[in-house]
């Protein structure tokens, strides 16, 4: 696996961290193709591709995760439905219910007027006169027996509709109880099953903006120039041209660049490295776009436009180490792409930099920066027969003129760069150097 494909996996997905680039650097050093054995992964480690999913795998995530909300949906309608329905006076539960009642009271009734039979039963019993016949007795103490075995079946039958209605009371309540209880689950799962879903919608987006994973293509050549030296406080400009090589126009054509300063040497990197503090500021411009621009994350690139076969497009960059900092070393890093109306897009198979020697500031002289020796002299402004835009849309100045000199070491033979670059990327927002741009949905035609 080539080493761009880990960048544009890993920053494009914001899964692995720059330290995870600086140390597979070396293992990833050589850029160029090679046989199918020696890029496929070693058997303990993971194709960062083999985890990213494929177009009709998301969207069949997202109607997986669209049928699992839906249902969700349905069973908080349902739920809501059970608890309005029990509201209901004919529901059957609160039928039962009052039937029950409507038993107990009238069994409490009864009682009642049992107990007050009995109470006057046995007060006639107590009321006879002295001169009662035993007669008169026996059918004063015959109507206690009766009253009495009246009230005792009255307390019974209490005592038994007394219960079923707090059986059916209990029922309902119950059933209340589970009824929220359900649609409180279903709520749950519907959160759940929505956000579900808009993940599941988030990476189909996502995948459909940047499309399909853009190839190497030479067509876009890349030439960074500039001095070895940089002194602290002072800016310092350096070169790029951005050349098509192609039998044919490129309809839009971006490049990129951002400057890092390197590790001190003993400096720890690891994962809590704050990356963004080692970031150096880089602006940019052009014959015809001629005020300083800063690179962001949101201003990422520079807008070349069309190309036309065999036209260069030059930028001047322009970085300030900030005049407090330290000596140490830095770099400069630039690529190219492009995207055909077509929809066809490639990524230029050069990755320039160039470093640098960090000069502290100081009130004594100066020394000359001396220009690279991995690189040319940097490239001189578009000649008034080009007219600066020849062949071009948007901004920049272009010329037509052959690329003089070496390009810049393209990291095949320096594994920092590389990995350092993803890390400045990172910093960046992971937009200004994603090494593999994927193609772009919906592409002009």
């Amino acid at each position: 696996m080539k080493i761009r494909r880990i960048l544009a996996t890993a920053v494009a997905a914001a899964v692995t961290t720059p330290v995870v680039f600086l140390s597979a650097a070396p293992a990833f050093a050589d850029t160029k193709p090679t046989s199918a054995p020696s890029q496929k992964p070693a058997g303990h480690e993971d194709d960062p591709e083999d985890d990213m999913p494929s177009l009709d795998e998301l969207k069949a995530a997202v109607a997986a995760a669209q049928k699992a909300y839906d249902e969700a949906v349905a069973e908080v309608a349902a739920a809501k439905a059970d608890i309005e329905a029990r509201e209901k006076a004919d529901h059957p539960l609160r039928v039962a219910a009052d039937a029950a009642k409507k038993a107990a009271d009238e069994a409490a009734a009864a009682k009642t007027a049992a107990d007050e039979a009995l109470a006057k039963a046995e007060k006639a019993v107590a009321d006879l006169p002295e001169t009662a016949t035993d007669e008169d007795k026996k059918a004063a103490a015959d109507a206690v027996t009766a009253a009495k075995k009246t009230a005792d079946e009255a307390a019974a039958a209490k005592t038994a509709a007394d219960a079923k209605a707090k059986e059916a009371q209990k029922a309902l309540a119950d059933a209340d109880v589970e009824a929220w209880r359900v649609l409180g689950l279903a709520q749950k799962v519907e959160k759940a099953a929505k956000k579900d879903l808009d993940d599941a919608k988030e990476e189909l987006a996502f995948y459909e903006e940047i499309g399909e994973e853009c190839t190497e293509d030479p067509a876009v050549k890349v030439k960074l120039t500039g001095p070895k030296q940089v002194t602290a406080g002072q800016p310092t400009v350096f070169s790029l041209r951005v050349t098509n090589t192609s039998d044919h126009a490129l309809d839009v054509v971006n490049a990129y660049a951002n400057a890092m300063r390197q590790p001190a040497a003993g400096e720890e990197i690891d994962e809590d490295t704050d990356f963004s503090k080692l970031v150096l500021p880089l602006e940019w411009s052009s014959a015809d776009a001629p005020e300083w621009t800063r690179f962001t994350e949101e201003f990422d690139s520079i807008e070349v436009g069309k190309l036309a076969k065999g036209a260069s497009y030059d930028v001047k960059l322009r970085l300030t180490v900030d005049a407090k900092a330290a000596a140490g070393k830095g770099m400069v890093f630039g690529y190219g792409e492009y995207e055909n109306n077509d929809g066809s897009c490639g990524v230029g198979d050069d990755f320039a930099n160039v470093t640098f020697d960090i000069l502290a500031a100081d009130k004594g002289d100066k020394p000359t920066p001396k220009p690279s020796e991995t690189t040319a002299t940097p490239t001189p402004a578009p000649s008034a027969t080009t007219g600066g835009n020849a062949n071009t849309t948007q901004q920049g100045g272009s010329s037509n003129t052959p690329v003089n000199g070496t390009l810049a070491a393209t990291g095949a033979n320096d594994t920092l760069p590389l990995g350092y670059a993803a890390a400045g990327a990172v910093a960046l927002g992971a937009g200004a150097l994603v090494v593999a741009r994927r193609r772009k949905a919906g592409a002009q035609a």
